[in-house]
């Protein structure tokens, strides 16, 4: 390789670093649209070639959209949240049904691995949900919401699943948002907290699959 090109190559990774590094901080929020073309230059201090072949490779791992004549919006926070994205796509039905495989494998196994402070941080959330839930504030519900699955997932202490379920956070809370009108009663997220709390393997599974499975019976059957 030229070493011309070797420099490129590395110059060109160290802005999808940084571009990347923006987007998991939340500087640039999912669905917001980036800085220009100009502005990342003169931010980044790098060349035109450089920005556009950063910002392709991002679009290529699907964390970035890019749309002509209008810009560059961020579609998810990381490859593994891309790839899953396109893997479930729009809809509703197959993002619950990745959901619950996920969630109940992640309540089955936080039941045996839980720590305290894994209690204490969901007992913290559950709280934080349920006063989202009570001042009918639905953005605010749903991310507070997906946050005490995610919180679930991570006490599991399996760092795949943990990543997997993370990746998913964007359709997980958009599900969350989409679902939270529709007329089914849903099952007591704090008796999914009691069971894990006491280390209740089986009913800990149990609850998670219910929680997912009024939902999709309530959903409009799939067309053929």
């Amino acid at each position: 390789m030229p070493l011309s090109t070797a420099r490129r190559t590395g110059l060109v990774d160290q802005v999808i670093d940084q571009l990347r590094a923006a987007i998991t901080a939340g500087e640039w929020p999912i669905g917001g649209r980036i800085p220009n073309e100009t502005v990342l230059v003169e931010t980044l201090g790098v060349g035109r070639n450089t920005v556009r072949e950063a910002v392709r490779a991002l679009a290529h791992a699907g964390i970035l959209e890019v749309r002509q004549g209008d810009g560059t919006y961020v579609r998810a926070t990381s490859e593994v949240s891309g790839a899953l994205r396109r893997l479930c796509g729009a809809e509703l039905r197959d993002v619950l049904q990745v959901r619950r495989g996920l969630e109940v494998e992640g309540a089955r196994l936080a039941a045996a691995h839980r720590t305290p402070a894994d209690v204490d941080e969901l007992r913290a959330l559950l709280g934080r949900r349920d006063a989202c839930l009570a001042s009918g504030d639905t953005d605010a519900f749903a991310r507070a919401d997906a946050e005490f699955h995610l919180a679930v997932v991570r006490s599991a202490h399996n760092p795949m699943l943990a990543e997997l379920y993370r990746g998913l956070m964007e359709a997980i809370t958009a599900s969350v948002a989409t679902t939270h009108e529709q007329p089914v009663e849903i099952v007591d997220h704090g008796v999914l907290f009691d069971h894990i709390a006491a280390g209740d393997v089986d009913r800990a599974a149990r609850t998670a699959g219910e929680l997912i499975d009024r939902i999709l019976a309530g959903l409009p059957e799939a067309r053929a």
